[in-house]
């Protein structure tokens, strides 16, 4: 599977960036580099992602209306939707996930993140893993690799891209 030049990123990489290792206050540069990646057409998401990130009403959802501006894409395009419907079909039809697994996979912003990234042949970030024992999640990992979507983590994208925080 050959890797786009595209990265959508999951919710969890803005969040765990801010709360943790890529503080506003402390590394400003992670930050300006994706403002610039979002320029450059390298990096965004989709307005599901922005939707998780607002229920915060923090410091980072602000950043994310004031910086990465055009960077949630709109995931109701005619793509997605149809891709979005065979990952659905495919999630109730696996035996393994619990019933709740499968209602809450129908309900978050995961499936549409991995269903536009199929549509637009795009790399997802998450700082989720592949788990193939799990039962009462579904991991976007796991989706991913059924459907030949590629993904990485933060810190992977960020050196394909060849970006050097300061």
């Amino acid at each position: 599977m050959t890797e786009s030049k595209l990265y959508l990123l999951d919710a969890n990489v803005f969040i765990e960036a801010h709360r943790r290792y890529y503080a506003f206050d402390l590394v400003s540069s992670f930050w300006t580099s994706l403002a610039s990646l979002l320029q450059d057409d390298r990096v965004s998401s989709i307005d599901r992602i922005l939707d998780e990130l607002e229920l915060g009403r923090d410091e980072l959802s602000d950043w994310a209306a004031e910086n990465f501006i055009g960077g949630f894409h709109n995931a109701s395009d005619s793509k997605t939707i149809e891709e979005y419907k065979l990952l659905q079909t495919w999630a109730q039809s696996q035996t393994q996930y619990t019933a709740a697994a499968k209602s809450e996979f129908a309900t978050v912003a995961d499936a549409w993140l991995i269903a536009h990234a199929k549509a637009q042949s795009a790399t997802i970030v998450t700082h989720e893993y592949f788990n193939s024992s799990t039962k009462k999640r579904i991991p976007m990992p796991n989706v991913c690799k059924a459907h030949n979507v590629h993904y990485c983590n933060t810190f992977d994208m960020l050196r394909k891209l060849g970006v050097k925080l300061s």
